[in-house]
């Protein structure tokens, strides 16, 4: 893969990534990279992401040492999106499940 090759969007800069357990079909997480955010994974196999809330990079796990450790990279064939399958050391997400989960959104419908 040749990062000078990937479509990060022209407006924010930044590329869909989706991240999956090793030896699973379990998505983890849904999130952003952006070119920096990519070289850092790439050269250091951790997982590190690009926050728009907070305008920086964050790898995953540097707050509770549950590090996402890469294991192989893809680029789909509309050279867009990323995936990312990696081996998570402990709990995925601050709740300490192991997978990322969602709550329900209450709305009013029409």
């Amino acid at each position: 893969m040749n990062i000078d090759d990937i479509n990060f969007d022209k407006g924010n800069g930044l590329i869909p990534c989706i991240v999956q357990e090793e030896g699973s079909k379990d998505v983890l997480m849904l999130a952003y990279m952006n070119r920096e955010s990519l070289e850092y994974t790439i050269k250091n196999k951790l997982a590190c992401y690009y926050s728009r809330s907070r305008k920086s990079l964050w790898v995953k796990g540097e707050t509770s040492n549950h590090y996402q450790h890469v294991k192989e990279i893809y680029l789909d064939c509309d050279e867009d999106t990323i995936l990312l399958i990696v081996k998570q050391d402990g709990a995925a997400c601050h709740t300490g499940s192991h997978s990322c989960f969602f709550r329900r959104l209450e709305y009013e419908g029409n």
